[in-house]
């Protein structure tokens, strides 16, 4: 038994750690495609992480301040070939 609940928590662990290294690159995506076009303009870049921030924390969601944004945005630049990895993305 407790080989058996060793086991899946590990598997659903490693699926938590999937499903959110995904949410990540689906929101610094977002940031970069939909809200500022692929381009980095500061000036609006600024107050579009602030807004996100807040949006994202009304709806609850982990992780969201600006901050970890950034961060997201970071990770969508340096790995853009996730989406050709997924036939879903």
């Amino acid at each position: 038994m407790q080989t058996a609940h060793r086991e899946l928590a590990t598997q659903a662990s490693k699926t938590v750690n999937i499903s959110l290294t995904l949410r990540n690159w689906l929101i610094g995506c977002y940031i970069i495609e939909y809200e500022l076009n692929g381009k980095d303009r500061a000036e609006y870049g600024e107050k579009l992480f602030t807004q996100l921030a807040k949006a994202l924390k009304r709806l609850d969601v982990a992780r969201s301040k600006e901050r970890e944004l950034r961060r997201y945005r970071q990770f969508y630049r340096a790995y853009p070939q996730i989406r050709e990895m997924s036939p879903r993305l």
